[in-house]
């Protein structure tokens, strides 16, 4: 069986790419059809990609073509439906963001699922981050673009044989916009390498003399965690404004444009008490996480929110929006909480939930027991039977 992979672009990662990585294991033979490619972009994680069959549209041999990308967007469909997919059994497409993977012109008796990540929240009134807004003329421009872009989102949509949603929220989305059904799988955590660097942290932690604050016992002195691409829409400034008020420790991890707004806000506080650490690898995100007293999400109507459920991997509580992807992945009172709601997400609404929260009332064992339930292995499973199932009927 000969099988393809599309994914609409790589230059920055994150859990759309988690997530392909996760298809790449499993069809480890598959080339990767892309908009765009640019290792450098995301650092060190680039590495990732080394060894993989690669194969870019012609947008990728464009002058200027990384700061091109979102203007470009309004021929992305063109990129993908310049892919030859004829001699493929099974295409799998990677499909969110702005660049329509969904759209390959694929033969009738080939299967082509479609994993759905959102439709693009920028086509569809979602909170997300609207730099073309700045400026009067790109957002007229911006605003034309996109009534023709939903229009062809809505047609290439009908395409693949198959769509999956990575929550239930997203399903509903997808049965909104696209008028079509979908089946509900969530994206792959993989769990096995949180255990294990979990495992080595203690070990760590048992030879080590520091008192450092990363290698003590969760306790009323530990910081809270803010984990998420310092962009607009993700909310990163209410839970700065919270934790300052409130004069709490926070550690902000991530990088992005919002960075130096974000650290002009601090200043307005009487306690310094906010860090930045920028990116981080993998095994420091785990040691983070594992380390605060609680992550606390502040985005709007999040689609999964794969963080969340990486926290609780590592036994640590979630402080979320009442809304969105996190309804599916926090259990109220017994691995995090709630606050807000859709449409009506501010710091206001967070502190009071900080300033009595207890992280010594979350078993962690009930939080790690939870996060099972999106255990990669459990997606190549679903994902597997999936495929073997719909093979049969063609």
């Amino acid at each position: 069986m000969k099988v393809a992979l599309v994914h609409d672009y790589l230059r920055e990662f994150g859990g759309a790419e988690r997530v392909l990585e996760t298809l790449h294991e499993m069809y480890p033979d598959a080339p990767l059809y892309t908009a765009y490619f640019n290792p450098k972009s995301m650092g060190e994680n680039g590495e990732r990609f080394k060894g993989w069959d690669i194969r870019t549209s012609w947008f990728q041999h464009m002058p200027f073509a990384n700061k091109l990308l979102s203007p470009f967007r309004i021929f992305a469909p063109l990129m993908f439906e310049s892919f030859d997919m004829s001699e493929y059994d099974l295409v799998i497409s990677s499909s969110s963001a702005v660049y329509f993977a969904k759209s390959v012109i694929t033969k009738p008796e080939t299967l082509h699922i479609s994993y759905i990540h959102t439709p693009p929240r920028f086509l569809y009134g979602y909170t997300t981050s609207f730099n073309y807004k700045k400026n009067p003329i790109t957002r007229v421009l911006g605003e034309l673009a996109n009534h023709f872009l939903r229009i062809y989102d809505f047609e290439v949509s009908q395409r693949p044989d198959i769509l999956l949603g990575n929550s239930k929220n997203v399903v509903d989305r997808i049965k909104k916009f696209y008028r079509r059904d979908a089946t509900v799988l969530y994206p792959p955590v993989d769990l096995s390498v949180i255990a294990s660097e979990t495992k080595q942290s203690t070990k760590r932690q048992k030879i080590a003399t520091s008192s450092d604050i990363h290698q003590s016992p969760r306790n009323d002195d530990k910081y809270f965690l803010a984990l998420n691409r310092l962009v607009r829409g993700k909310g990163t400034e209410i839970i700065i404004e919270a934790c300052g008020k409130l004069g709490l420790p926070l550690k902000v991890v991530g990088a992005g444009p919002e960075i130096e707004n974000l650290k002009f806000l601090i200043s307005n506080f009487k306690f310094q008490n906010i860090e930045f650490l920028g990116w981080v690898s993998d095994e420091e995100r785990i040691e983070l996480l594992k380390n605060a007293k609680a992550l606390i999400l502040a985005s709007e109507d999040e689609d999964f929110g794969i963080t969340s459920v990486e926290a609780q991997g590592v036994g640590t509580p979630v402080i979320a929006v009442r809304s969105g992807g996190y309804l599916e992945t926090v259990i109220e009172g017994k691995t995090g909480e709630f606050y807000g709601g859709p449409g009506m997400v501010t710091a206001e609404q967070l502190i009071p939930v900080l300033k009595d929260f207890d992280p010594k009332k979350y078993d962690p064992k009930d939080c790690r027991k939870n996060a099972e339930k999106f255990s990669k292995e459990n997606f190549k499973k679903q994902f597997t039977n999936l495929v073997e199932k719909n093979l049969k009927k063609r």
